[in-house]
């Protein structure tokens, strides 16, 4: 692996990002207009905002980088500009680092700033330290963009890579204890729950926010998270030649 090869392929792409405004503004102000629109819902109840608007603070930017990576992903694999990379001298590892970490510079900006606005202009509070919510809100990001980068894999279309959204997403959220506790679900949505990845950054804000605990539980949390991007990016090395081939 070529540090300089990973930051040049990383460059290219948020040349790209940035001359593409409308992917931007979906990365950076939709998981805020999304928070602005839950604290004006429960403008009236705001212990229900208080509940679950930190947890949706790292959530909202999870579901956003994936929709935004895998769509992105795939336009470069269908452009054919992934395989002029892998024409050059660069290892598989080389580019989807690149990618991952063009795309985590842009994950950390947009948790940064859903961060500030909740927790600045919208008077969102919470039991654990608010740099805590935010480091949680950044690792999901980047969660939701190693995802996105190796669903991308298996779309033909936008349209299919958009599918992937109530196909692999919308059941996560379902299950990962946001509506209902997991202790109160059947035993085999229970145990379901246990094998997605979404449980684990969801409990992982809920303690922070709402608990305010880092135990044992947390720690797992947290391993698991990083765990699952680290083997998402790996996986999504593994089809580069296959699928841009």
């Amino acid at each position: 692996m070529s540090f300089r090869a990973t930051f040049a392929t990383a460059r290219r792409v948020l040349n790209q990002l940035r001359r593409d405004p409308r992917t931007i503004a979906l990365m950076l102000l939709v998981p805020v207009v999304l928070v602005f629109l839950l604290e004006q819902l429960f403008a009236d109840n705001r212990v229900v905002f208080q509940r679950i608007g930190g947890p949706l603070l790292g959530l909202f930017p999870l579901i956003a980088m994936f929709l935004v990576t895998s769509i992105t992903m795939l336009r470069e694999r269908v452009s054919g500009t992934l395989e002029r990379l892998m024409a050059l001298p660069l290892a598989k590892l080389d580019i989807l680092a690149g990618y991952g970490l063009a795309f985590a510079l842009v994950a950390a900006l947009q948790a940064t700033l859903v961060s500030a606005v909740a927790f600045g202009f919208l008077g969102l509070h919470t039991q654990g330290p608010s740099w805590a919510v935010v480091l949680l809100a950044i690792a999901n990001a980047i969660l939701g963009m190693a995802l996105g980068l190796f669903v991308s894999a298996f779309a033909r279309t936008e349209f299919q890579a958009i599918q992937f959204m109530p196909a692999f997403i919308l059941p996560q959220i379902l299950l990962c204890g946001l509506f209902t506790p997991r202790s109160q679900m059947a035993g085999w949505m229970h145990v379901l729950s246990d094998l997605l990845p979404f449980t684990y950054a969801y409990d992982a804000l809920h303690r922070a926010t709402a608990l305010g605990t880092f135990d044992g539980r947390f720690a797992l949390d947290l391993t698991v998270t990083v765990g699952v991007t680290v083997l998402a990016l790996a996986l999504g090395a593994s089809t580069l030649r296959r699928r841009s081939g």
